[in-house]
């Protein structure tokens, strides 16, 4: 099996990659080279997928049995309807790594492939799209409904559209987990929203990546939601990560509507939470039934650990700096409930 991985400097996409040397695959990789490195017996082209030239230079370097795409997060639909026909002619199958924010009723309503999508022409450049007033729909959700468009369009029936929500793991940048354990390990009072019996499903860096494999592998297309099949409780999370970390901390739960008076931002400032009822109600069954296999999540939360602990350095990225409230701030809302 020859693999193209379009990115695999940093998290999914070094994943896949080593997921893809572990199953004796030829894998070549393109990037820029300017974030994160790609392992070892990897062909690397150099090149900037907004470049015609550096596609066509690319193309020229093939052919493969499939694409998997994990760089076109911040991409314009344009720029991957661009490389899908740059590529079409020497790739035989795209896998695509897109988004639940996809979703016309995401995060509002629960979701399974058949729910309404955002609508977004393939060629659509940086302007198409808007953010709602509430947080939702987004630019984003409209970008990555382009960039599918645009994958279909070339592809067919040979595209795979993989939708995650969260995904968390070693090697993580966004810094959801990696704020909450560096949280727990500081111990105390630990400010957490309400209820603790909300459910989330995060899912693990590696599942996702050996899902993909395995769809690149096999044949046939469609969409598929990559999500946690067995949710769990926001405070079986937090007390992983106090366990994990050896914090001596409690947590203290404070209603939504105390953290919204006091400022607090959802999703960003408290990770992982958001009111909004359809946020972690997406069904993976598909996923499920097509392969997908997730390790537990205290597995996710302990191996984010150890590799904190040996020094691991995501690379940097701006939305690093989103998550996570500020040590005043949170002290200031403690204080405030204990009166």
């Amino acid at each position: 099996m020859r693999i193209l991985v379009l990115g695999g400097g940093w998290f999914l996409g070094r994943a896949v990659i080593e997921g893809a040397l572990g199953r004796g695959w030829d894998v070549t990789a393109f990037n820029r080279g300017r974030s994160g490195s790609v392992p070892e017996g990897v062909e690397t082209v150099r090149g900037d997928r907004t470049s015609d030239a550096d596609l066509k230079r690319l193309a020229e370097a093939g052919s493969w049995d499939v694409v998997v795409d994990t760089s076109s997060g911040e991409l314009a639909p344009r720029y991957v309807l661009a490389a899908v026909e740059a590529l079409r002619p020497v790739v035989g199958r795209w896998v695509h790594v897109s988004t639940v924010s996809v979703y016309r009723g995401w995060p509002h309503q629960p979701l399974t492939e058949d729910s309404a999508l955002l609508e977004a022409p393939a060629d659509a450049d940086e302007s198409f799209g808007y953010t709602g007033v509430d947080g939702s729909p987004t630019k984003y959700g409209f970008q990555k409904a382009g960039a599918e468009q645009a994958v279909r369009r070339s592809f067919g029936g040979d595209a795979v559209i993989l939708r995650p929500g969260v995904i968390l793991g070693p090697g993580e940048y966004v810094g959801r987990l990696p704020w909450w354990l560096r949280r727990a390990e500081r111990g105390g009072a630990i400010l957490a929203a309400a209820p603790s019996a909300r459910p989330v499903q995060p899912v693990d860096v590696r599942d996702v990546a050996a899902f993909a494999l395995d769809q690149a592998a096999g044949t046939g297309g469609g969409a598929f939601n990559v999500a946690h099949p067995a949710p769990i409780s926001i405070a079986e999370f937090l007390t992983h990560c106090l366990a994990v970390t050896g914090g001596v901390g409690h947590l203290v739960w404070a209603d939504p509507a105390v953290l919204e008076d006091h400022g607090v931002r959802q999703w960003t400032e408290m990770p992982l939470w958001r009111t909004a009822s359809g946020v972690w109600s997406v069904d993976a069954s598909r996923a499920v039934a097509a392969g997908l296999s997730c390790r537990p999540l205290a597995t996710t939360i302990s191996d984010t650990w150890e590799w904190l602990k040996a020094d691991g350095r995501p690379v940097e990225h701006p939305r690093a700096a989103e998550h996570g409230i500020a040590a005043d701030k949170e002290a200031a809302i403690l204080a405030a409930l204990a009166h």
